[in-house]
């Protein structure tokens, strides 16, 4: 197995990563506890802006919060009592979307704020 060839920077993402992974839970569990699409999709896109502000580089993996939705729904479905309809299923894919657009906004901002305001 070849040596990643920035492992430095690498060790510093894993705490950006552990915290991407709590937020995820977290939309997760408002999902389940409220069952608002709404409110959940506006955290997604708040949670993936935070993350791909904070690291612009390869703002594709921020999107991955969202997959904590379908999952922490599978979770309640199977353990809790929580019995979600099955358009509330299919409806939890559709964090991907505005995961997308805060993932990349954010590293966009983070992008053009360094630029515009670069010594």
């Amino acid at each position: 197995m070849a040596p990643s060839l920035n492992s430095s920077a690498d060790k510093s993402d894993r705490g950006i990563y552990m915290l991407g992974a709590v937020l995820g839970l977290c939309a997760g569990l408002l999902d389940v506890k409220f069952g608002d699409l709404l409110l959940t999709a506006l955290f997604v896109l708040a949670v993936t802006m935070l993350l791909g502000a904070l690291r612009p580089q390869r703002p594709w993996r921020w999107t991955l919060v969202a997959a904590f939705v379908p999952l922490v729904q599978l979770i309640a479905y199977a353990v809790l009592t929580e019995k979600p309809y099955r358009a509330q299923i299919y409806e939890s894919f559709l964090g991907f979307l505005p995961g997308i657009a805060g993932a990349y906004g954010g590293a966009t901002a983070r992008t053009g704020l360094a630029t515009l305001f670069e010594k």
